[in-house]
């Protein structure tokens, strides 16, 4: 029988999290209910605020009488997630629902991102409307929407409570269908780079690889670096690198200041490209900071407006690609399209501009040391470029051995 840890603030949500109890054993699935609030508990747990605020090295007490919200949500989030995980590694857990307000969800979801891949994970949220990114991380968090706050059983929180009990109970429970064995390469895309990434992961398939395609957004590739880390990727086609413009500009889609560093890092296999480097990303035309008004910017969409990276900003980015790429420890080529680096960086295309191209080329060559680079007099979504990339992925991945990875 599935066993679901419910996991939240019981001193202010016990109630809730008893009526969430009971609907879930008529699912038939094992329950534990850990407790992560301070203070006394409107029902009694499985484990304790004693014992979750012990896995992370503190005395529930003297969280509870230092009267600091922030210290107390900080450690028992630590600590909710060393008891989360070790349930996990013991076999007690098969999925984990929470609800809360922003302490609660704060708690819970960090417990919930320590977790791997692929286990259940859900929480009712009054956040969950807003923006989810603090919460959900680069992991596979499920969000739902409490319509009314998780004050007390009525008619509209019975209902959405019943919702979530029944959809984690069908997860636990769901099986994934048996699937070839192959090794898994992770490559990133983003709108602009889609041919190319798209006849890339075809070739690669053809060779006998699984291909995870992440978008570009900052959790994208926060999601690929996780994956690499976490040992799940035999090499990483990187064709888009778009996220280490918003880093450095201020757009909206970073995903922080040590993207592409986890493959080189882990000594793993992986090709790079300069994809989308030519852009940074805001939100709809209004949302556009007014110091870039005078910028070359690009409606993409109504909820994504686009500017063009200036050669300083170009020169920068070449620099760091080179740095992050001399720095690697295993196999890596950089490729080079002389012909643009996104469908809208071509010529004739509104992002065209021979001098930004030729600042990130210059900022490369400062800090790019021992590097295989090839450059081709094509664009990053040309057919050959793409094949290229993929081909040399294959050949590094078949002719290192694993020990060294």
């Amino acid at each position: 029988m599935p066993t679901v840890v419910l996991a939240g603030t019981l001193d202010t949500k016990g109630h809730e999290y008893g009526f969430l109890r009971d609907r879930l054993r008529e699912h038939g699935v094992d329950v534990l209910l850990v407790d992560v609030g301070v203070h006394e508990p409107q029902i009694d747990p499985d484990i304790s605020r004693e014992d979750v605020a012990g896995a992370a090295g503190e005395d529930v007490g003297e969280l509870a009488g230092a009267g600091d919200r922030g210290a107390a949500t900080e450690a028992m989030g630590r600590g909710a997630a060393a008891l989360l995980v070790s349930l996990h590694d013991e076999g007690r857990l098969d999925g984990v629902l929470g609800v809360g307000g922003s302490g609660g969800s704060s708690i819970v979801t960090t417990a919930m991102r320590a977790l791997p891949v692929g286990v259940p994970k859900l929480m009712v949220s009054t956040l969950a409307s807003g923006d989810t990114r603090p919460y959900v991380g680069a992991v596979d968090v499920t969000m739902m929407y409490s319509v009314v706050d998780i004050a007390g059983i009525n008619s509209m929180s019975a209902r959405i409570l019943t919702n979530a009990a029944g959809a984690i109970a069908g997860m636990v429970r769901a099986s994934v269908p048996p699937m070839a064995h192959k090794p898994l390469v992770g490559a990133s895309m983003f709108g602009v780079t889609t041919p190319g990434v798209t006849r890339a992961r075809e070739r690669l398939e053809e060779l006998g690889y699984e291909v995870l395609v992440f978008h570009a957004t900052g959790t994208g590739g926060q999601s690929m670096e996780s994956l690499v880390a976490g040992g799940f990727l035999a090499g990483v086609l990187d064709l888009t690198t778009t996220e280490l413009a918003d880093e450095l500009v201020g757009g909206v889609l970073s995903a922080g200041p040590e993207r592409l560093e986890a493959a080189g890092a882990a000594g793993l296999p992986q090709v790079v490209s300069l994809g989308a480097l030519d852009m940074v990303n805001f939100g709809p035309r209004g949302t556009v900071p007014a110091r870039f008004e005078s910028r070359t910017l690009y409606v993409h969409n109504p909820t994504v407006t686009l500017m063009r990276t200036a050669p300083d900003e170009c020169r920068e980015l070449g620099r760091q690609v080179g740095r992050k790429l001399s720095a690697a420890k295993g196999p890596t080529a950089l490729f080079v399209p002389r012909r643009g680096v996104s469908m809208i960086a071509v010529a004739g295309q509104p992002f065209h501009d021979p001098e930004a191209d030729d600042a990130l080329l210059a900022g490369l060559s400062e800090t790019l040391v021992g590097v295989e680079v090839h450059e081709y007099d094509l664009d990053v979504n040309d057919e050959q470029f793409a094949v290229a990339m993929a081909d040399r992925l294959h050949e590094m991945i078949t002719t290192t051995p694993r020990g060294d990875r």
